[in-house]
């Protein structure tokens, strides 16, 4: 149902007769509801209502229809398909809520209610619920995983800071950094880190470190407070975000006892914001300790290689090699030259034993010419062309060459007798 004050906009409250306006425009009932549709929703962009749910429905479409309650009034509420996967915990009658959206109306029936976009539970002990089922459904998901963490850089340059503007958390990393290491550069993305539109501010100031691309890594938090505080920190609008930024992300939020769900997502947690602040920088003066003592160990090095070749030239310059260079060349010369007469003696000496085994091998080719034996009064005998060097190959009849030294026969064997 409209409330009156809908009404009153309108000038439409019964005031008693109300005088008769000559040519007063007619209104449709679509056109009257469409127009205050415009005056709500101008006038409500966004809002957060706390209450108690009621009527709780989870349609089949995946849409969620409910209404939220107090002792005095309720307002009708719808959370659609493609939003519902964001909830942290399982809304069911009963349960005190904060819802935030949107107030629209419903043209059909002609009443208002809330488009929400996101629902937490109100009491500590349905923020430990929520807390339990998300942190629970982004372990399973891979997003606290070791191997996910990315490695912070020793010196960084540029620091992101994802917090508060007006909060003490700022001026805290603020202060450490300057005491610490005063020439690093801090980029301030700043976002609300409680209340309603927190979670999304913080997301989105994460992602614009990222896209301004030349942060070496961010630190997001806050200072302490109670759960209801830091629930910002606990929704998975972040979480996401966190896992998503291609920059290492440490997350600072609270006191040392506190723990979200963004520290679990982050790739270092640090108790507080100055200990992030703390652990993300060296000490300058430390630094420069390091750096007088890698300057004294390497020059006391330089030193000693200075000595050490100052020595070897001190003893090259005594030696008697420096000292008679023409004597040394002289010896060398001499060597050289007893050197060639070796090889000169060698190399004659292995051509003649080289020149004996070819005389040798020569007279024993020569000793297998068969012209020699031809000519000692024997004779070649050949079958078919082919030498004959048995009797064995030979039968009565076979006609057979020979050849003597001065000239060839032909005969027919008539006797064939073997030994």
């Amino acid at each position: 149902m409209f409330h009156s004050w809908f009404f009153r906009i309108f000038g439409l409250i019964d005031r008693g007769a109300p005088p008769v306006v000559q040519n007063q425009e007619i209104l449709t009932v679509s056109e009257i509801t469409r127009k205050i549709k415009l005056a709500v929703e101008r006038g409500f962009p966004t809002v957060a209502i706390q209450g108690e749910l009621s009527n709780f429905k989870r349609h089949t479409s995946g849409h969620l229809y409910f209404t939220l309650r107090d002792e005095y009034s309720q307002i009708s509420g719808v959370m659609w398909r493609s939003r519902v996967a964001g909830l942290a915990f399982d809304p069911e009658d009963g349960m005190k809520v904060v819802v935030t959206g949107r107030i629209t109306v419903y043209e059909v029936r002609g009443v208002y209610q809330i488009d929400a976009s996101s629902i937490r539970p109100l009491g500590l002990g349905e923020l430990q619920i929520a807390f339990d089922r998300l942190k629970e459904k982004l372990a399973r998901e891979g997003l606290f995983a070791a191997e996910a963490k990315k490695s912070l850089p020793e010196y960084p340059e540029t620091i992101g800071v994802v917090t508060s503007p007006t909060g003490a958390a700022l001026q805290d990393i603020l202060n450490v950094l300057r005491r610490r290491f005063p020439g690093v550069t801090v980029i301030l993305a700043p976002a609300r880190v409680q209340g309603v539109g927190a979670a999304e501010e913080i997301a989105r100031a994460l992602k614009d470190l990222n896209e301004h691309g030349e942060v070496d890594l961010i630190i997001v938090g806050r200072g302490g407070g109670s759960l209801e505080d830091l629930w910002a920190f606990n929704e998975e609008v972040v979480a996401r975000a966190i896992f998503a930024s291609a920059i290492p992300v440490v997350s600072a939020v609270g006191h040392e006892i506190d723990f979200t769900i963004a520290d679990f997502v982050a790739d270092v947690r640090a108790p507080t914001p100055s200990a992030a602040a703390e652990l993300v920088v060296r000490d300058k003066e430390s630094l420069l300790e390091t750096l007088r003592q890698y300057s004294y160990t390497m020059g006391d090095a330089i030193r000693s290689r200075v000595r050490y070749q100052r020595d070897t030239i001190r003893h090259l310059l005594r030696s008697y090699a420096f000292n008679r260079p023409v004597d040394s060349l002289r010896q060398f010369t001499q060597r050289l030259d007893e050197l060639s007469r070796s090889i000169s003696i060698s190399g004659t000496h292995i051509l003649e034993v080289a020149h004996t085994r070819l005389e040798g091998l020569q007279h024993r080719i020569a000793s297998l010419d068969p012209e020699l034996t031809l000519r000692r009064g024997y004779a070649i005998v050949r079958k078919g062309g082919r030498p004959v060097g048995t009797i064995r190959l030979l039968e009565k009849d076979d006609r057979v060459e020979i050849e003597f030294q001065d000239g060839e026969a032909t005969t027919i064997i008539e006797l064939v007798k073997s030994r």
